[in-house]
């Protein structure tokens, strides 16, 4: 069967500006259907929240999934599915039915599909139900069930026991997860489907790509298990990689802060098997926003098959920060070649006097959407008879935010400079060593207002 799935899941969907996140990276694959036999239920959601383009879509991605097999099993696409094969279509809302037994006519399959409507609540147990009954258990053929759902269970008894009891029977359990209008539960999913669970569940927000989804699955049911695996994988250089927990099959190894390489010699050679391999990446980047996670992802193997990863995003919280006063711009240098030494002109520079820079950030709090706020910091230095001497005033405006509550402004890196030649923290300074005793105050009110005076105009 080849590598029946791939997948790539991350531990939260959202993070703090330095937060970490677990990635897992799995693969299944299985023998080549060709000489394996498979006996494969095709398990589609109907309820009614799938009623316009997920219905149309899915019947599409459930017609390709038949072509595919039809041609993997004899060589073409002759409508009859080959080499003792065989497909059965069961559909469910409120209660299940079996559509088609296992059968290897493509246009029985595909008339079955086209005359799904959808309707009514979602009632997983009894879908398990009718899948398994279809399996006749005196054949050899493996046994395989594609679930498809758009949403939660909402009838019927819970359907994990169901499941758990189709799994140790030796059947093989996919989920293909649609979030539709009722959302979706990933990790259900993955109770119901065969371990790993990363490499058996695929989930999209997207009708347009249930084509995809099950064109990828049976593309890759009908070829030989993989040998000769290598995967790169590339974060985004917003991550570093921390850690990396060694894979249940293979090996791996971290090329840089931001690579690793997961190499496996043989994968479903002789029977349906997975493999996952996790590590953990940390934000080192400094902007708030959606991130994808990896740069790039990308798969070999001996036998060539086909292979992509999901490319999820994590959304990174920073923060409001407000920086008025960034470092000065660097002068680029470039020394060349086999020499030692480098003379160059730098430029202007403004002239000061030996002495300290004092850097304050300052949090401006419960700051309300849609107001700018007027920030006043004032700095003293206090000599040995308790006098304060001014150092400076620094009046910023902090511009509005647009988040739906009164947060939290952080205003960072207010430079003050302290020249030496000012210093009476002590009687009688010696250079820069001197210790120097300061003060600061900070002010801060809204700019923007509502309120206006009652000024009234009075004609005569």
């Amino acid at each position: 069967m080849g590598i029946t799935n791939s997948n790539k899941q991350i531990s939260t969907d959202q993070i703090d500006c330095n937060g970490t996140l677990r990635i897992t990276l799995a693969l299944s694959a299985a023998p080549d259907i060709a000489s394996n036999p498979a006996d494969i239920v095709l398990v589609l959601d109907r309820s009614g929240s799938m009623t316009g383009t997920p219905l149309a879509n899915m019947k599409t991605g459930a017609d390709t999934f038949i072509d595919i097999i039809d041609e993997a099993t004899d060589g073409s696409q002759d409508g009859t599915i080959g080499s003792g094969s065989r497909i059965g279509i069961v559909s469910f809302s409120d209660t299940a039915t079996a559509d088609t037994q296992l059968i290897t006519s493509v246009a029985a399959l595909k008339s079955a599909v086209s005359g799904l409507n959808a309707g009514g609540s979602t009632n997983h147990a009894d879908a398990f139900t009718k899948a398994v009954q279809l399996f006749d258990p005196a054949s050899s053929n493996a046994r395989v069930i594609v679930m498809f759902t758009d949403g939660k269970t909402t009838s019927g008894v819970p359907p994990a026991p169901v499941a758990a009891a189709a799994r140790a029977s030796g059947i093989i359990i996919y989920c293909i997860g649609l979030i539709g209008d009722d959302g979706i539960d990933i990790s259900v999913l993955n109770d119901w489907a065969t371990d790993p669970d990363a490499s058996h569940v695929a989930v999209t927000p997207d009708d347009a790509e249930l084509e995809d989804l099950f064109a990828d699955l049976a593309a890759n049911i009908s070829k030989p298990g993989a040998t000769d695996i290598v995967i790169d994988e590339t974060v985004n250089p917003d991550f570093r990689i921390t850690s990396m927990i060694p894979p249940t099959k293979g090996t791996a190894m971290m090329v840089s802060n931001t690579a690793l390489q997961w190499k496996i010699s043989e994968l479903g050679v002789s029977a349906n098997e997975g493999a996952t391999l996790e590590f953990y990446v940390e934000h080192i980047g400094q902007s708030t926003g959606t991130k994808p996670v990896n740069a790039s992802i990308l798969y070999t193997d001996s036998e060539g098959n086909s292979v992509t990863f999901p490319d999820p995003s994590v959304s990174v919280d920073c923060g409001i920060v407000v920086d008025p006063e960034p470092c000065p711009v660097p002068v680029k240098l470039t020394v060349e070649g086999c020499h030692d030494s480098l003379v160059t002109d730098l430029g202007d520079v403004y002239l000061e006097s030996p002495g300290r820079i004092v850097q304050l950030d300052v949090t401006v709090k419960n700051v309300c959407p849609h107001k700018r706020v007027a920030l006043a910091v004032i700095l003293t230095e206090v000599d040995s008879y308790g006098e304060e001497h001014q150092r400076g005033l620094k009046t910023i405006t902090v511009p509005a935010h647009n988040s739906s509550g009164c947060r939290d402004i952080l205003v960072k890196c207010i430079k003050f400079i302290l020249p030496e030649d000012l210093n009476v923290s002590v009687p009688y300074p010696t250079g820069i060593c001197s210790p120097r005793n300061l003060k600061v105050r900070v002010f801060a009110h809204n700019i923007d207002t509502d309120f206006r005076c009652c000024e009234k105009t009075v004609t005569v």
